[in-house]
């Protein structure tokens, strides 16, 4: 059974959409990947249109993303929750109980992975760079 990774940003438009993609392209048949948000902004959209684009360049196909937000049953179906920066692992604190708590990680390893938010082409690809970079903390275990 592959292991079943949930990645979780603030809005589900730009940081967990891309490090799922980037790790189940990376992770392969070991992994299967979520990826969700702790707010109701963009459910059912896609992902940042910037996002798919520089996502894409990098080999990464976000096209398929729909927005939605985190639940106690994407929460119970994760083997392990990675959230994108340290505000969203505080908020997704406040929604699991021990067993599920358990289960959070950061994605990176004592740091936020940038939120490329209303900001330049670059940070979007900046975001891919620290995305992929963290990515065999995840994949190592799978």
């Amino acid at each position: 059974m592959p292991r079943r990774i949930l990645t979780v940003c603030k809005g589900g438009y730009c940081r967990a959409p891309l490090a799922a993609a980037v790790l189940a392209k990376l992770g392969g048949p070991a992994v299967e990947t979520r990826a969700a948000a702790v707010r109701d902004w963009h459910i059912g959209e896609g992902a940042h249109p910037t996002m798919i684009e520089v996502a894409g360049e990098r080999g990464y196909d976000l096209t398929g993303h729909r927005g939605v937000q985190i639940d106690p049953d994407l929460l119970a179906w994760a083997d392990v929750i990675l959230a994108m920066d340290s505000a969203v692992l505080a908020a997704l604190r406040e929604l699991t109980d021990d067993d599920t708590s358990a289960k959070l990680r950061l994605y990176l390893d004592g740091q936020d992975v940038p939120d490329p938010w209303k900001q330049p082409r670059e940070a979007f690809a900046a975001c891919v760079a620290s995305v992929e970079s963290g990515a065999d903390r995840h994949l190592g275990a799978a």
